[in-house]
């Protein structure tokens, strides 16, 4: 959420800038609904002031014997006004939290400014293609002969688009967690957590998937309980309503855990399998850190992710998104997205957003100076450090071999006992 803080000093340079993302945003209505807002609780608090005085007066004339029932007739009226007073303030009070909550972001400067998501800028660039002399196999026709997976049985078990992972399929699964855990932990810092799967609407108020995306969320039918769209939700909360120390910044965890999103909507051919599915995991990169230090902590997350890719091998390009297509709490966004062969295109594997103070002030998340100066909101960061899904896709399908066979990427193999090739036998 926005600071109204900032938007009551620069409306209209921050309107400016929220038009890049939807040129229908106005603050017209919600300044409008703050100063309503404001000159109520001034109000209320000037009669609250004049009746505590005058009840002191009440007191002092019962003390000396003294009539007091005018007065008192006039605070009951006091106090009928007030009631009134507070009953309207309640009522902008929601309307102006619920436009405030519908706000996006502020998008950074450096954020190509556009609506059409096809116009994002390469910054970067790994590998090459893969070739094959033979004709190559999308991950579907490969699960076909070596079973790896069996959507069949899951959409028995459950419902379309909830995937089931068998033998080798599953074990390359758990094989790609085990290792960007390790590396997250043991060379990139990160302190390892596993948090609930479920969480409650403030969690996702906090993480900004509420209220505006709640159609995309999984609700329990008997409990104030999501289902968690990605594990940025509950990172994202271990510090709510909480001030943290300067020095111990920045706070950076990372976690293994199920995504679940509705993902509404029809899918083409293409989108068939792993492309687009309702489950899928995900290690998750998450950070706490000072206005200062946020753009270089978000390289950090990017180049964190790269080289995971890297070392399995994999190519892929790293996009910078444009004001249209960044999630709502973020002020800037860098996908990473590997080649799959089988689709002839690049998908994502990985999104890296510096949030600034949004989910911060949603969550009331803030930091104590090390110079002694006044509190402020931290920045938070995210990024997929990675989602296995479609990189298991492109795993599969760029090392597999004429006859079917899939390489093992050399990283993974001591997660698979030693096994260099998966095939038919395996």
């Amino acid at each position: 959420m926005l600071d109204i803080r900032e938007l009551r000093s620069n409306p209209q340079q921050i309107e400016e800038r929220l038009k890049r993302r939807d040129p229908e945003i106005t603050l017209g209505p919600i300044l409008e609904l703050d100063k309503k807002r404001r000159d109520l609780m001034f109000e209320v608090e000037t009669l609250q002031a004049e009746r505590n005085k005058v009840s002191e007066e009440i007191g002092q004339f019962k003390r000396e014997g003294k009539d007091a029932s005018k007065i008192i007739n006039q605070m009951k009226e006091v106090s009928t006004r007030i009631k009134q007073l507070n009953s309207r303030l309640q009522e902008v009070s929601v309307r102006f939290d619920e436009q405030m909550l519908m706000l996006p972001n502020v998008p950074d400067e450096d954020v190509p400014a556009s609506m059409n998501k096809e116009e994002f800028v390469v910054i970067n660039e790994w590998g090459r293609k893969p070739q094959f002399d033979f004709e190559p196999k999308n991950h579907l026709e490969l699960s076909d002969k070596l079973g790896l997976f069996d959507f069949e049985r899951a959409a028995k078990i459950s419902e379309s688009q909830f995937p089931m992972y068998r033998g080798f399929g599953a074990r390359l699964e758990w094989a790609l967690i085990n290792f960007m855990l390790d590396i997250q932990i043991n060379e990139f810092g990160f302190e390892m957590i596993i948090p609930p799967y479920l969480v409650n609407p403030t969690t996702m108020t906090t993480s900004g998937n509420l209220p505006k995306f709640a159609e995309q969320l999984y609700k329990l039918k008997d409990d104030e309980l999501y289902l968690i769209p990605t594990s940025e939700v509950p990172l994202g909360s271990i510090h709510r309503d909480e001030i943290l120390d300067q020095e111990k910044l920045p706070c950076k965890y990372t976690a293994f855990s199920p995504c679940f999103r509705r993902e509404a909507g029809t899918y083409g051919a293409g989108e068939r399998g792993l492309i687009r599915v309702h489950q899928f995991n995900k290690i998750e990169m998450f950070k706490y850190t000072t206005p200062e230090t946020a753009d270089e902590e978000l390289q950090g997350l990017i180049a964190n992710a790269e080289q995971l890719i890297e070392r399995l091998g994999l190519h892929y390009r790293t996009t910078l998104l444009v004001t249209g297509d960044i999630a709502q709490q973020s002020a800037k966004t860098v996908d990473i997205e590997v080649w799959l062969p089988g689709q002839k295109s690049y998908y994502e594997v990985s999104s890296c957003s510096n949030c600034r103070t949004f989910q911060a002030v949603r969550g009331n998340i803030r930091y104590r100076p090390a110079d002694g100066g006044k509190n402020r909101y931290v920045n938070t960061l995210n990024g997929s450090g990675l989602a296995t899904s479609r990189l298991l896709i492109s795993i599969l399908e760029t090392f597999q071999q004429a006859d079917g066979s899939i390489v093992v990427p050399e990283v993974l193999r001591p997660y698979l006992g030693g096994t260099e090739v998966i095939g038919p036998a395996a």
